[in-house]
């Protein structure tokens, strides 16, 4: 099976309107930045999307909520977003929040063919309504289900034609269980290499689990807050 696609326009080919879809990346940290500029040029709309938050307002995920390419959004942090914000206080966008720990988890074990398992995070709040609960060793718990996503998109520092991953350190973050857990999965990557350079022993991803690949282009890597001393 060839991986390699020639850039984010033909990767992005059969995600449609009203799928759902999960994104790699911690704040601006490790995003998927090509994918995210192509399906912000495309007419896809309605879509579901899973990710530890939702960028800012003119990068990251911020791209197709500016668009109105989302109608649900599945995070555990938005803060930094004022059209956000905007949508979720209008009605226009359906947020569903929990525990950073719960949504890692639930990505995970989406990606590993685990259905539920049980958390103490959100007993006795709002997250808490709806769900199954049970006790365990005299503590209570909630039923949450694991996620799994119509495709997954990711972005490394290496790749190979075969799909194998490095990270650019702590952007492995929430890449590798979303990169599990997508039907299909996307990877970009800063640079590309033939299958047998990469050393085995620092494969974060398998390529077994990567269905398309190919280098991506001008990554801007935003910082949200830049502090500095005076």
């Amino acid at each position: 099976m060839n991986k390699v696609v020639k850039d984010a326009y033909e990767a992005i080919r059969g995600i449609e309107s009203g799928m759902t879809v999960m994104f790699g990346g911690f704040g601006l940290c490790g995003i998927p930045e090509n994918c995210l500029k192509a399906l912000a040029e495309s007419n896809v709309d309605r879509l579901t999307c899973i990710s530890n938050n939702a960028g800012i307002d003119n990068f990251g995920l911020g791209v197709l909520l500016r668009k109105h390419q989302m109608k649900t959004m599945i995070a555990s942090y938005v803060g930094e977003n004022k059209e956000f914000e905007r949508q979720l206080l209008s009605g226009e966008l359906e947020v569903i929040l929990m525990p950073q720990g719960t949504l890692a988890e639930r990505i995970r074990a989406g990606g590993a063919g685990i259905p539920a398992f049980f958390v103490p995070a959100g007993y006795g709040t709002e997250v808490q309504e709806g769900k199954e609960v049970r006790k365990f060793n005299g503590k209570m718990y909630i039923m949450e289900l694991g996620l799994t996503a119509d495709f997954s998109i990711v972005k490394a520092k290496y790749g190979d034609t075969r799909g194998n991953l490095i990270y650019n350190k702590t952007a492995n973050n929430f890449n590798h269980p979303i990169a599990t857990a997508g039907r299909i999965t996307i990877a970009e990557v800063e640079e590309l290499v033939p299958y047998g350079e990469l050393d085995p022993n620092h494969v974060h991803t398998p390529g077994i689990f990567i269905q398309r690949i190919f280098q991506g282009t001008d990554y801007e890597k935003r910082i949200e807050f830049l502090t500095t001393r005076s």
